[in-house]
């Protein structure tokens, strides 16, 4: 399936760990932070940072949608209650976190598939499109755009720059 990366997030809908699908369209006119997230995973404990950056600017219009894969070495195996449940007692997570999706190969979600075309990471340049591990964020303008993305080793405090300079631009 060819995805037109010229469109905007909006295009799409994924279902929550709940079962109800949501429109990003919901989520218009916010930056948003995407992150493809595990459980089992040596990232797993930037949850809590997706959580300080989301606490620290919700109120300003900011959002972390976390999207769980188990497509990287089986670190996310649990069921959507594990899932929200393990967010929840160990991390305080607040932010949205959906079902889980396939971020690669012939089943990923269309979102993701966007997503990297939008922004292609660094093998971009040679045809590979792919996320390349857990925790692979991409930040999107109040728009929908997809302007910036992040590899795993990438601290969420790090991107508090970024994520402000979103806020302060109409």
């Amino acid at each position: 399936m060819i995805v037109d990366s010229r469109g905007t997030i909006y295009e799409f809908s994924v279902p929550l760990l709940s079962g109800k699908t949501v429109s990003l369209a919901e989520f218009r006119g916010r930056v948003l932070l995407i992150v493809n997230t595990a459980s089992q995973c040596g990232f797993t404990p930037q949850y809590a940072g997706l959580e300080v950056l989301y606490r620290a600017h919700k109120d300003r219009g900011f959002l972390v949608l976390g999207f769980p894969s188990n497509q990287f070495g089986a670190q996310e195996p649990g069921t959507a209650a594990e899932i929200g449940a393990f967010c929840e007692k160990n991390y305080g997570v607040s932010f949205p976190v959906f079902a889980k999706i396939d971020v690669n190969g012939p089943h990923a979600h269309p979102l993701y598939r966007f997503l990297k075309q939008a922004r292609p990471g660094i093998f971009g340049a040679f045809g590979v499109q792919r996320v390349q591990w857990n925790f692979t964020k991409f930040l999107v303008d109040r728009k929908g755009s997809v302007v910036g993305r992040f590899g795993p080793s990438r601290e969420p405090k790090s991107l508090a720059a970024p994520i402000e300079k979103l806020l302060e631009s109409r």
